[in-house]
Parts: structure tokens; C-alpha cells; sequence
């Protein structure tokens, strides 16, 4: 019953009151009772019957006073993590004959059901019972509470005091409306409520409380002095530092005195981000089809890395100067961030990007728009220089890069030889025979040879977005044809794009399978792996060894073209043929052959489009000249930006295979319990530890950690595509809100891949493998890979949230004459399965006819 009891079962609120009177505070007289002493004096029922002995005891300390409170102390309340604000019973200006009425009035209330409901809901364990608190009660003229930081802003540099005239309660549960001062480093902001009431003792009663209407001069008066309002201030911030946590107390004023009542620990710190700390928008609307679902360490931190090299020197391409660009390293080794697992961009080192180009110390807006931006940063001055010497740049910029444009073909082949020469001498080598330091060493040179020379792609992908863009602004203001995705037309069927050559030449692989009864009696009917074998140890000369030729063929050139093929941890059918025979399978089970090709579409969409392009320029010479250039430019650099970026595919297999091949070492060294444990280990991590640099020598638990953690991402839900961040990054931020994200007006719309006009229910799938047929249905997704087409024979059409004219569902869409319509902003968060929409291949609109969606896969 002592202040300084020794009991933990005196519950939270009293050890808080314990280290708050030790202080010196001025904290009303107190004393508790703890859970553990009462429960002595409880029966099975929950009712007290304290000993007269006891009840004496307890007024020996209050011979002074008047009034008491009495007070709940749970073993968890006031915690830093749960505050049980409200729940418990309490009993302010009881009179001491009324003492032990009251006392059993607060321990009934923890058994309430909404205190057992609270305790659920938290995952706390039941308890029965609680400490109380029995305290002088203070008559105050003025009550309030106070945060150690800025609750609303989060901003961990101000204090917020709310005040009420009389007593505290009426403020606590909502009722009354109160005075609110924010004090700043610059001053107190006042905001005066008009109030109506206040909270005294009830003078009629034998104890409690009454609501009483305040007379006039008081209900637009303030609360607080200036003097008084300091006062608080100053102890809220004296126990944020003493606690070493930001608080919450409850205070009140009597005679002009301050009292302290209790402190505890915000218990919403982490879920309030510092709003006035570093903003950042995050975004993976793009990001996502290169990376889709959760990434690993290593992948993570390989890309990181990848990043930073290719806009360093796409920026000092641009006219950046290369001392503004090493004072800015920050800003390009944060181009990315990962998030629960899931690779975003980090637009805010985007826009700082954008500001270093020289463009935008002359026209900021200009540069905005041309780039696409719809949010601004605060930009540092550092970054802006004078416009004569923005023009200087761009004059020096623009020289160099004309340069650049017309040796782009020469550095591309360049570029191409290089790295097939590099390929090929990796290929030769046998990893297995590679101590970790010789693989690691082999890996530093593939990065010097190959990864840090990659100036051709990043020029090729800059003139094609110029060029794109002028032929897509022809398209509207020349031709203004009726087709708005003609631009997008005019680029089918190009031959010479290396994305099209898997598809096509799967098709013909499933074909000639098709065409052989026993060879499709194979492959409808046994595993991948069996199957493999038996093709592998065949005669080259019987059928099965020539189907084993075809594939293994297919594997050296497209060995790498796989589901997740920037993801190190992807195990590609290079190192795995039997996952390609999985896909040729579901190729030969569903038919997919050259008969069932809808002609050659593309060819078709492309020559429909020429022929209208020829009719509205027909007797325009100049313009149809200059049209047939930007055409042939376009066409020339979107060719060679998708075959280049299969290179990069390439480049990334070996990558794949030299860490692969670390994993395999450290694991028989005993280093990891598995060798694809690699991949959750960062890039960094391992070389340190390779090099004698490691802080964490325990790698197995360091990957443990990390694993726990990778599953959790992989079974919670995804984050929004586009969320802000305040300060901390991963601390206190809400990555699902749904604020930032784009808010969708009118039908949906996309980019048109496949001619035709559809009207059907949706079927939204999330994995091919979770639905074996359609029937009819549209297809609903956010991305495909080779692994979807089983799905698409049995759909009137197509509809992805992510991808482009280029992208596996489009080109497969066409091959097999299915509508089609990719790029579709906010498809899945629009449309639920069982919904009924027109949907048109040639325009990407998208119609809602009737909303009845139900849950993914229902």
C-alpha cells in the first residue's frame, strides 16, 4: 500500500506515479493498493470486502484532506504501448465513508466485458483484477492534457495543450470542447474554443461530479495564461527527456498551482509520422513489371547499385555537372527503396534529378510537364544555377548529344559485341570449380567490363522516348485519325524485336511436338522432369532427339526469358530446362500451335494503320516525308531499346549465375544451411564477408532473420502503388494509404492491342495456376508472364493492368486474335470478379455495364 511499493502488481499507473513523485514533481498524495493485496480480500465473484483495518490505514494518510480519488492501476495500463484510456471505472471527490463502495465500484470494472474485449483485440492476456489508487483529490480551476510532440503533424518539435476550465473529465471523454495552444519554436498558436460548460464536484451529492454551464465572461475566455501555458511546456518536455519517450500527461490548476496527475508514453508514436520531417512520395507503378512481388537482399541490392551507375551518367549526359553530381551522391543512391519486400521508386530523387539538369534553372514549369510531373519538391538552392550558365550547358549538351545521336548505331553495335564477346567468355568457364574470392573477383570484372558500361542502352532509350514522342504528337495534330492508338499501330509486327521470337518460336516448337502422336503423348502425359530425361538420353537422330535439340537451342538463346528474369533469385530455365518444358506443355495441352494463330495480326494492325497514314497524306509530299522519317526513327530505336533491354536480361544471367554458384560454395563450406540462403544476404554483406569486412560473422543467422521476415511480405498484402513517407521511413508511415494514388474519373482506359469489342464478366486472377479454364470470361490481371497462357484460350479477352505493345500478353493476344487491352491505371482496384464490362481492343476504353464483383478467385 506504500508509494514505493514493491509489488509489481501496483499496476502501470502507479509506477508512473512512484517515478514521478521521486522526481520531486508536484504529484497529489497518493497511496495503491496492489492487485496481489486485493485480490486477499476478493471472492470468485469479484466482490471485495476490505478489512476495517485496512480502510483505516488508508485514511491515516489522508487526514488533510477532504476529497479522494480512486483510481484504476491495471498491470498494463499506461504502458507505452496501451493506455486502456476510459475502460477502467473512476471515482473522483469521494467522501471517506464512502471509501470502500467506490474502491469496489473500480475493481468491478475490470471485468467488464469491454476491458476482456480490449485485452482480445490487443492479444493481452486476461486478468482479474487491477491495483487502485486512492489520491488526493485536487479542486481544480483548470484541467488539460498535453502531448510531448505535435499529435495531428506528428512534428516532434512542438507541444499541443488542450484545456478546459474545472475539471479534467469532461475533456477526456469528448464532452466538452476545448482550448487548444500549439507551441512552436517561433511562438504559441492559440486556438480559443467557446465553451459551454465545465466539471465541478457535485455539491448535492454525497460525492462526484456535476456539468455546470459556465457563466458568459468565461465561455470565450481563455483557459490558460501565457505564464501557465510555458509551465505545462516545460513539464511535458522535462519527463519526454527523463523517459526518454515524447509524453502524454494530465495536469490541472488550483490556486494558481500546477499539479501533475499522470504520465505516460504516447501510445500512438508509432503510428504518427513526423509530417514536418523529410517527405517522400514512393511509387512502383512501372517498377513493378520488372520487379513484381517481393524481392530479395541480394536482387535489392544488386539493382541499387545498377541504378545509381546508369542516372549518374545519364545525368552528366544531360549537361549535369560532374562536381554537382558527386556533391548529390545521396540522391542517386537512393533512386529506389524497398518496401515490405516490394522495389518502388523513390519520386523525390527523381524530381531532385530533374533539377540538376540545366533546363530547369531556366523554365521549371516547362521541364515539369515535359517530364511528367505532378507533385513538387522543395528544391535546395545549391541546386539552381544562373540561366546564362543553364544555356551554356544546354548549348555544350546539345552539341554533345547530336554527336552522340548520330554515332548511336556504331556504339550500339559496339556496345552488342562487347557484351556477347563477355557472355561467352563467362559461359566457358566452369563456376563449380571457383573458390567464393575467384567467383566474387569474376563477378568485380563482369561489373567493370560490362554492368558500368552501359552508355549505348541508356542513349538508345533516350532518343527513343524523343522520337516516340514526335511521332505520337504527328500522329495527333497531322493525321487526326479516328484511331487514337494508330501510333501504337504503326509499330506491330516489327521482326526485327527479339520479344516476339520466344513466343514464336514456342508455337512452332508445340506445333511440330503437336504433329508427332507419340511425342504429344509424352507431353501430355508425363512430369517435366521425367520427361526431360527421357528426351535428354535419347538418339540424336529419332524424334525425341531432335525435339531435345530444338529445346536445348532454344535455351541457349533464350535461356534467360522467364518469368521474374531481373530477379537474381529466379531460377531461370538455363539452370533449370524443365520449367520451359512446363510452359511448352501447357502450350501442346491447350493447343496453341500455328493453326491457331489468327493469321499474322500484327502484320495486318501495322499494314491497316500504313494505309490510312498514305490516304490522309496523299499528295503531301514534305509531310509524308518527314512523317515516314520520324516512323522509321521511331520504329529503328523501339526495335533496339527492347533488344537491348534483352540483353540487359542476358548480362543479368550471369550475374545470377556467379552468385548462384557463391551460394553453392558457401554452402558446402558449411557458411549457410542452404545455397539459395545467398540470396538473402545483400551484395555488400557478402563481399564483406568474403573480404574480412563483416560485422555479422553468424551468416545462417543472419539469413534466419532475414527469411522470417521475406515471409511475412510474402503472406500480407501489398502496399499502395503510390504512398507518401514522413522522416523515418519505416517507422510510423502508413505504406497502404491510398492518398497519393491517382483517383480515376470516367471508364477505365488503356493502350488498344488487339482489335475487337467484347461484353462479359470479369474473371480477376491473381495465379494461373488458381483457375484451370475461363469460360468466356475477360481475363483480369495486373501482369502476365509465358506461365499465363494456359489461361488464354478459354478467354473472350484480355484485359493487364501493367505492360505495353511489347509486353507478353499483347504480342500472345494478337498471335491468337484475342482482344486485347494493356496499361490499364487502377484496373484492379476498379473491377472485382463477376463484374460486366464492354471492352474494346482497338481504343483500350473499358465500360462498367453492371457492378456485381465479388472477391479475387471466388
Amino acid at each position: 500500500m506504500l508509494r514505493q511499493h514493491p509489488d509489481p502488481s501496483i499496476g502501470g499507473k502507479a509506477k508512473n506515479l512512484s517515478e514521478l513523485s521521486n522526481l520531486g514533481l508536484n504529484v497529489p498524495h497518493w497511496v495503491v493498493l496492489s492487485q496481489q493485496l486485493l485480490k486477499d480480500f476478493s471472492d470468485d465473484t469479484g466482490k471485495l470486502t476490505l478489512p476495517a483495518d485496512l480502510l483505516d490505514e488508508i485514511q491515516t494518510h489522508f487526514s488533510d484532506a477532504d476529497f479522494l480519488a480512486v483510481r484504476s492501476s491495471a498491470l498494463d495500463e499506461d504502458g507505452g504501448d496501451f493506455s486502456f484510456a476510459g475502460l477502467f471505472e473512476t471515482k473522483l471527490f469521494v467522501r471517506k465513508e464512502n471509501l470502500a463502495e467506490q474502491i469496489q465500484e473500480v475493481w468491478k470494472s475490470s471485468f467488464a466485458e469491454r476491458v476482456q474485449l480490449y485485452r482480445e483485440k490487443n492479444g493481452l492476456k486476461q486478468s482479474n483484477g487491477l491495483g487502485i489508487i486512492i489520491q488526493v483529490m485536487i479542486s481544480s480551476e483548470s484541467s488539460g492534457v498535453a502531448f510531448g510532440i505535435n499529435p495531428v503533424t506528428g512534428n516532434r518539435k512542438q507541444q499541443l495543450i488542450s484545456a478546459v476550465f474545472g475539471l479534467g473529465e469532461g475533456l477526456v471523454s469528448g464532452e466538452l470542447d476545448a482550448d487548444n495552444y500549439l507551441v512552436t519554436e517561433n511562438g504559441i498558436e492559440t486556438d480559443i474554443a467557446i465553451k459551454t460548460h465545465s466539471f465541478h464536484y457535485n455539491k448535492t451529492g454525497k460525492s462526484g461530479i456535476v456539468k455546470e454551464e459556465l457563466p458568459e465572461k468565461k465561455k470565450k475566455a481563455k483557459v490558460l495564461y501565457k505564464e501557465q501555458i510555458k509551465q505545462v511546456q516545460k513539464l511535458v518536455k522535462q519527463l519526454g527527456r527523463h523517459f526518454g519517450k515524447p509524453q502524454d500527461i494530465e495536469f490541472a490548476f488550483a490556486d494558481r498551482k500546477l499539479y501533475l496527475l499522470q504520465s505516460r508514453p504516447i501510445t500512438s508514436l508509432s503510428k504518427i509520422p513526423d509530417k514536418n520531417d523529410t517527405y517522400v512520395l514512393w511509387d512502383n507503378s512501372n517498377i513493378i513489371e520488372s520487379y513484381p512481388g517481393v524481392t530479395t537482399p541480394l536482387t535489392f541490392s544488386f539493382i541499387s547499385k545498377s541504378y545509381e551507375g546508369a542516372y549518374r551518367l545519364f545525368c552528366e549526359y544531360l549537361g549535369v555537372d560532374k562536381k554537382v553530381i558527386e556533391r548529390n551522391t545521396s540522391v542517386f543512391e537512393n533512386t529506389l527503396g524497398l518496401i515490405n519486400g516490394r522495389v518502388y521508386y523513390n519520386l523525390k530523387t527523381w524530381y531532385l534529378m530533374l533539377a540538376m539538369l540545366p533546363g530547369y534553372s531556366i523554365n521549371a514549369r516547362f521541364m515539369e510537364k515535359m517530364m511528367g510531373v505532378k507533385e513538387r519538391f522543395d528544391i535546395p538552392e545549391s541546386y539552381l544555377i544562373s540561366k546564362g550558365q543553364a544555356w551554356w550547358r544546354i548549348v555544350k549538351m546539345g552539341f554533345k548529344m547530336t554527336s552522340r545521336y548520330y554515332s548511336l548505331s556504331r556504339k550500339r553495335k559496339d556496345f552488342e559485341n562487347l557484351l556477347n564477346a563477355t557472355i561467352a567468355k563467362y559461359k566457358a568457364i566452369d563456376f563449380t570449380e571457383k573458390s567464393a574470392n575467384e567467383l566474387l573477383q569474376l563477378y568485380l570484372d563482369f561489373e567493370h567490363t560490362l554492368l558500368n558500361e552501359w552508355k549505348a542502352p541508356l542513349l538508345n532509350d533516350f532518343f527513343a522516348m524523343i522520337w516516340f514522342g514526335r511521332l505520337q504528337s504527328m500522329c495527333e495534330k497531322k493525321l487526326k485519325s479516328v484511331n487514337p492508338n494508330i501510333h501504337n499501330d504503326l509499330l506491330c509486327g516489327s521482326a526485327d524485336i527479339i520479344s516476339t521470337q520466344p513466343i514464336h518460336r514456342t508455337i512452332a516448337l508445340s506445333t511440330e511436338i503437336s504433329q508427332l502422336p507419340e511425342m504429344k503423348e509424352m507431353f501430355l502425359n508425363l512430369p517435366s522432369k521425367q520427361l526431360w530425361n527421357k528426351l535428354k538420353n535419347a538418339g540424336s537422330e529419332d524424334e525425341s532427339g531432335r525435339i531435345y535439340n530444338e529445346i536445348q537451342r532454344y535455351i541457349t538463346d533464350f535461356g534467360e526469358r522467364c518469368v521474374g528474369e531481373l530477379k537474381l533469385e529466379t531460377i531461370s530455365y538455363t539452370q533449370d530446362p524443365t520449367l520451359f518444358l512446363d510452359i511448352l506443355k501447357s502450350y501442346v495441352q491447350n493447343e496453341i500451335t500455328l493453326s491457331k494463330r489468327s493469321g499474322n495480326k500484327e502484320a495486318e494492325i501495322r499494314s491497316k494503320a500504313e494505309a490510312e497514314v498514305n490516304s490522309i497524306l496523299r499528295g503531301k509530299f514534305y509531310k509524308k516525308y518527314k512523317f515516314n522519317k520520324a516512323l522509321r526513327k521511331t520504329r529503328e530505336l523501339v526495335s533496339s531499346r527492347e533488344n537491348l533491354r534483352y540483353e540487359r536480361t542476358r548480362a543479368f544471367g550471369i550475374v545470377r549465375e556467379l552468385f548462384s554458384a557463391m551460394g553453392i560454395r558457401f554452402y558446402a563450406e558449411g557458411i549457410l544451411n542452404k545455397d539459395r540462403d545467398i540470396f538473402y544476404l545483400t551484395k555488400e554483406e557478402i563481399t564483406q564477408f568474403i573480404q574480412g569486412r563483416s560485422v555479422t560473422q553468424d551468416l545462417k543467422k543472419l539469413v534466419e532473420l532475414r527469411k522470417s521476415e521475406f515471409e511475412v511480405y510474402e503472406g500480407t498484402e501489398t502496399p499502395a502503388e503510390r504512398f507518401a513517407s514522413y522522416g523515418l521511413v519505416y517507422h510510423a508511415n502508413d505504406f497502404f494509404s491510398t492518398d497519393k494514388v491517382e483517383q480515376l474519373e470516367g471508364d477505365l482506359k488503356g493502350t488498344g492491342c488487339c482489335p475487337g469489342r467484347v461484353t462479359a464478366r470479369v474473371q480477376v486472377v491473381k495465379n494461373p495456376k488458381d483457375i484451370a479454364s475461363l469460360h468466356g470470361a475477360i481475363l483480369v490481371t495486373s501482369s502476365t508472364d509465358p506461365g499465363w497462357v494456359t489461361l488464354f484460350p478459354s478467354a473472350s479477352a484480355i484485359i493487364v493492368e501493367r505492360g505495353s505493345l511489347l509486353s507478353h500478353s499483347a504480342i500472345v493476344s494478337r498471335e491468337m486474335g484475342i482482344p486485347c487491352i494493356v496499361g490499364v491505371t487502377g484496373l484492379l482496384r476498379t473491377l472485382k470478379t463477376g463484374d460486366l464490362v464492354e471492352m474494346d481492343g482497338s481504343t483500350g476504353t473499358i465500360k462498367i455495364i453492371e457492378k456485381k464483383g465479388t472477391p479475387e478467385n471466388e
